[in-house]
């Protein structure tokens, strides 16, 4: 099968994932893509852009079974602009995020039409979300954005959506087997965004009563990061300088992995996520996921389901996390979640899309 994969902000996990599903697939992929950067742009002008490097590939002579994009694409303006024939091919759209629902920090209203233009993608071709977390809360704020419109509310979009779309997790390349563990303290890591959504004030704050405490533990806070960071990752640094082994961006996927292969556990205290590939990461790495008890964590983890999967769970905010993270100190031996995500390894991930692309079920 020939898959047309359209990627109009080719960075961070939106690249990974095209990247990761094209090199495990039986499927042949055609891959057009745009930087990420000013995604704003980015789902402005893409339908066009993409629409004429396809139609150029189009008149050369190539040709395809199936069209593969992601949530920043306008699918409905992009099959108007290409060429006709590809508006009879199945087509799929990727959310890895929303623009309903992603958090938005600045103070000017929210520009809706980014989420309208995600629900018209929605309505164009098939919806795959990341998690049924992810599914359930846009549709949520759709349900209530279209209820406050003057007329014409589209109240039935929303249910034919649901219809018609599936949640499919995205895969983790695995990782090697880890060697013993060399001696020391427990070695705690942090790998997220440098935003206010991520809850790093949280962390930082149970950070400090495991210090205050007098708890041995070394640190690594990694991720992302941005013009303007939380001053909290300051104060951080100055105060837990003699505990850090590694800060800040890591420039390379091997130092990214190490980083995943060196902890014994992974924190997340994130206030807004809609799947969390660097948790998944972490626990097939071999370290012991530490997770809030909320967002798409339950689902991914398989709360209630997996047996022993309440033990990657924290509650009561930094104090809770910090009572959590106490214990495993005290206990040395961490509870091992690679079983629990062991589905969402890319081979077996790419092979259900295989399936589920070709069926167009």
């Amino acid at each position: 099968m020939k898959i047309l994969a359209l990627g109009p902000y080719y960075g961070g996990s939106h690249r990974q994932f095209l990247d990761s599903w094209s090199s495990h697939s039986r499927h042949d992929f055609t891959i057009l893509h745009l930087p990420a950067h000013k995604w704003k742009w980015r789902m402005r002008h893409a339908p066009v852009t993409l629409a004429d490097r396809v139609g150029e590939l189009f008149a050369s002579g190539d040709r395809w079974d199936a069209i593969f994009c992601s949530d920043m694409l306008n699918l409905a303006e992009f099959l108007g602009l290409a060429p006709s024939p590809l508006r009879a091919l199945p087509a799929v759209a990727y959310f890895h995020e929303n623009q309903l629902t992603y958090p938005d920090d600045r103070k000017d209203p929210r520009d809706i039409h980014f989420g309208l233009s995600n629900m018209v993608t929605a309505l164009a071709g098939q919806a795959w979300f990341n998690s049924e977390f992810h599914r359930e809360s846009f549709l949520g704020a759709l349900e209530a954005l279209l209820a406050a419109m003057p007329d014409y509310q589209l109240t039935d979009a929303p249910k034919r959506i649901r219809s018609t779309s599936r949640v499919m997790h995205p895969g983790v390349d695995p990782f090697p087997p880890r060697g013993p563990r060399p001696d020391g303290p427990m070695r705690i890591l942090w790998a997220a965004r440098w935003e206010h959504d991520k809850g790093p004030e949280t962390f930082f704050d149970a950070i400090g009563r495991l210090q205050d405490a007098g708890v041995d533990f070394r640190l690594s806070v990694i991720g992302q990061q941005f013009n303007q960071v939380p001053p909290v990752f300051a104060a951080a640094r100055t105060r837990l300088a003699d505990r850090i082994d590694r800060w800040g961006y890591q420039e390379t996927l091997d130092d990214y992995r190490a980083a995943l292969m060196e902890a014994d556990v992974f924190v997340s205290t994130a206030r807004h996520e809609f799947f969390g590939i660097s948790a998944v990461e972490a626990a097939a790495a071999g370290a012991t996921p530490v997770l809030p008890e909320r967002l798409a964590y339950p689902e991914v983890f398989q709360l209630g389901k997996a047996q022993g999967a309440e033990a990657f769970f924290y509650s009561g905010g930094a104090r809770g996390l910090a009572r959590r993270l106490t214990e495993l100190a005290d206990r040395r031996l961490w509870p091992n979640a690679a079983a629990i995500v062991e589905h969402l390894s890319w081979p077996t991930v790419a092979s259900a899309m295989d399936d589920a692309i070709e069926r167009n079920d």
